[in-house]
């Protein structure tokens, strides 16, 4: 792969530079994801009723997910910033308090959700014979998500430092350790039992072991001398772990207001829909989180990028990495889109090619809906790299906020038949309108259009107001009260 000096993250061409430092992350995020597809791939031989399991729980994993994001993300953008200031001492600080805050974060909230999973579970209203496979999947999948925390939050100095490279190793040794375990353990092999839905979740965990111990050698200096942690920063910092947790808890609110809502969803998917509804948008969902993997990978380039230019006080290059990094990925994604609206029925076979007749229509039919929106999709990932390599993380925030309880879910709702009721706190209502799961499907792209349109036109406004000029003066140690006035 090609690799970039330091100084072009300053200095180069803003489109080469992003390029370069992202396509390492493309690869990693592929590879991440074919981690995922993996179970997919495997449990869709064993029946729908495994597919649909695993997708009930990825809901619920991803809203846990957002406890990860407080750590890993704001450890990145302060390591990025504290880099192009020069400040490597204080980058390894940063580094090893943002770890220390991501396991922290994540053992509260998994250590509850291993031992009540058969009650989480319950709380969607799933089918009693999907339940208690979920609930096992589930639960051996959470006792390691602290692991994984640790892990992203430890690849994400690399990435902000401008070693890509690093963390797309890490990633293809985990997946190769999934692609050996998950049809071993799923199927059984030799002296290991066939453990189906639990083997596919042991095979994950085994992954993202191997990942942590893998990247934490690199972080020792054991083949790679990039970014090192080194003995002097391993104390613990109360105001740098503050600080940290400043930056990263309005994105772990994003990501969990977010989840939130997709919890939410599958439950009115399985009400709408039943099984094949549940199958469906399970495959529609791995798909898309494939097809977000040059977004993804562009958009952690970009907020390095952004945050190292601020600290080396360049706002316009921060402005114009979002802008062409945005461009990007809206044209490229027109291009994706179009291939999955024409070969969505050739997907949905070779994922999942034992789903009913009523699943695979379903599922055709949502990959086609999710294939127009994903111009908009790919370009909200940019744009909010802006704001979050500009510290404006309470943006991301609000933005998902309004993109999924105020677009999304409404319309979700609608799915629901008519005479389907819930309760809570004493009150009943029944606000479904029967328009059948395909409402759910339609939610997911509309709320992709809109929560990308408001997003371009307010970045226009908080740009025009100096965002970047007045995070740069605050990366640089300036102004910092003045700068927050006038971005307020």
């Amino acid at each position: 792969m090609l690799d970039v000096d330091r100084e072009e993250i300053t200095d180069g061409p803003v489109g080469r530079v992003l390029l370069v430092l992202a396509a390492p992350l493309v690869a990693q995020n592929v590879v991440y994801v074919a981690n995922a597809l993996v179970d997919t791939f495997w449990l869709g031989r064993v029946g729908e009723d495994a597919v649909a399991a695993v997708g009930l729980s990825l809901p619920i994993q991803s809203l846990l997910g957002a406890t990860v994001v407080v750590g890993a993300v704001g450890t990145q953008i302060l390591v990025s910033q504290r880099t192009g200031d020069g400040d490597e001492a204080g980058a390894r600080r940063v580094a090893v308090n943002g770890a220390l805050v991501a396991l922290a974060v994540t053992a509260a909230v998994a250590l509850p959700v291993v031992v009540y999973a058969e009650e989480v579970v319950a709380l969607l209203g799933a089918d009693p014979a999907l339940a208690g496979t979920t609930a096992t999947y589930l639960a051996i999948v959470i006792a390691v998500l602290p692991v994984g925390a640790v892990g992203d939050t430890v690849e994400n100095c690399f990435t902000a430092y401008g070693d890509t490279q690093a963390v797309f190793h890490v990633s293809l040794v985990g997946v190769l350790v999934n692609l050996i375990a998950a049809p071993v353990l799923i199927f059984g092999v030799g002296p290991v039992p066939e453990l189906g839905v639990a083997g596919a979740a042991l095979g994950t965990a085994l992954a993202g072991v191997a990942g942590l111990l893998w990247i934490l050698g690199y972080a020792a200096g054991i083949g790679r001398d990039t970014f090192r942690l080194t003995r002097e920063a391993f104390a613990f910092d109360p105001a740098t772990a503050r600080e940290v947790v400043s930056v990263g808890l309005p994105l772990g609110g994003q990501r969990g207001v977010s989840e939130l809502v997709r919890v939410f969803v599958v439950a009115l998917v399985a009400v709408a829909g039943g099984a094949a509804g549940v199958a469906a948008y399970t495959v529609g969902a791995r798909v898309a989180t494939l097809a977000v993997v040059p977004a993804l990978g562009i958009q952690q380039a970009a907020q390095s990028m952004i945050g190292q230019n601020l600290g080396a006080d360049a706002p316009e290059r921060a402005r114009r990495t979002t802008t062409v990094g945005t461009g990007m990925v809206v044209a490229g994604f027109l291009a994706l889109g179009a291939v999955q609206f024409l070969f969505a029925g050739g997907i949905a076979d070779l994922l999942a090619p034992d789903l009913t007749a009523t699943g695979r229509s379903l599922s055709v039919l949502y990959l086609r809906i999710l294939g127009a929106s994903y111009w908009a999709l790919g370009g909200t990932y940019t744009l909010l790299a802006g704001f979050n390599g500009a510290s404006r993380t309470r943006t991301s925030f609000l933005a998902d906020l309004v993109k999924y309880w105020a677009v999304r879910f409404p319309i979700a709702v609608a799915a629901v038949p008519v005479a389907t009721t819930f309760g809570a706190f004493g009150v009943t209502v029944t606000p479904g309108l029967g328009w059948g799961v395909e409402a759910v499907f339609w939610a997911v792209a509309a709320s992709n259009v809109v929560g990308f349109l408001g997003l371009g036109g307010y970045f226009l406004y908080t740009t025009r107001r100096g965002m970047f000029t007045n995070a740069a003066e605050r990366a640089s140690g300036g102004d910092a009260e003045a700068a927050d006035a006038a971005d307020d």
